[in-house]
């Protein structure tokens, strides 16, 4: 086992240099059994469906500096992704479409691609084509459903301070007892928040890997074996010849 132990010289280079046509033929061996693992256990598909989010920053802050629309931008984001994996959006997904549990669609199911303003990707896998564009474009709808409830209740609880600040002329008691209900509701959403889904239909599908990934894998896979063969195996019967 001492060759084990060797440390590398240039005639390991040597041998691996030299073996060029085991090369060619081991990474076509891989790629080839690489893309016959694609076609026998294919990947699951994958559906994405889009939706708009705007934060209407000029109307909903004015900041005094760069730094502070970033954080601004980064706690609303968070709030918006806490909502697309929230128990309420998850448990309604599972009942509307059937088949999956909570813990299975948060499990890898499930991706959610949030670059801040603009398109929100939803993206679900499934072996089924039909069943993951119905995933995708589901979670993206009962998340617009959402947080425009959460900024309408958001925005009339707004209204509803102002009202109760000003007086309310003298009965704020109805007032006052609704307003539990609209925080429950509106979950600290900004009321500028502006959602809309800009694709929900004849989503694009693709596998969740590609068939150009297994060949890779498959090929790379096949070249470090082949060295780590030329190498211990050329260099065991090197030691063993010399003995």
């Amino acid at each position: 086992m001492n060759f084990l132990l060797t440390p590398p010289s240039s005639d390991d280079l040597n041998r691996l240099l030299k073996a060029w046509r085991f090369w060619v033929l081991a990474a076509l061996i891989g790629g080839l059994l690489g893309a016959l693992i694609y076609f026998i256990t294919p990947p699951p598909y994958r559906a994405r469906a889009s939706v708009l989010v705007d934060f209407n920053i000029e109307e909903a802050f004015t900041p005094t500096a760069d730094k502070q629309i970033f954080y601004y931008l980064e706690r609303e984001v968070r709030k918006l992704e806490a909502i697309a994996w929230s128990d309420a959006v998850m448990q309604e997904l599972a009942d509307e479409v059937g088949g999956v549990t909570v813990s299975e669609l948060r499990g890898g199911v499930l991706l959610l691609s949030q670059p801040g303003e603009a398109d929100w990707h939803f993206w679900a896998d499934d072996r089924d084509p039909g069943r993951a564009s119905k995933l995708a474009a589901t979670w993206a709808a009962i998340f617009v459903e959402h947080v425009e409830d959460a900024a309408t209740a958001s925005m009339t609880l707004q209204s509803f301070h102002a009202t109760i600040e000003s007086g309310c002329g003298g009965n704020c008691a109805e007032l006052e007892s609704q307003i539990a209900e609209l925080e429950a509701r509106a979950l600290g959403i900004s009321p500028f928040v502006e959602v809309g889904s800009t694709q929900a239909k004849n989503l694009p599908i693709t596998r969740k890997l590609a068939l150009s990934t297994y060949i890779l894998v498959g090929a790379v896979s096949a070249l470090a074996l082949g060295a780590l063969g030329i190498l211990f195996v050329s260099s065991r019967r090197g030691k063993e010849g010399g003995k």
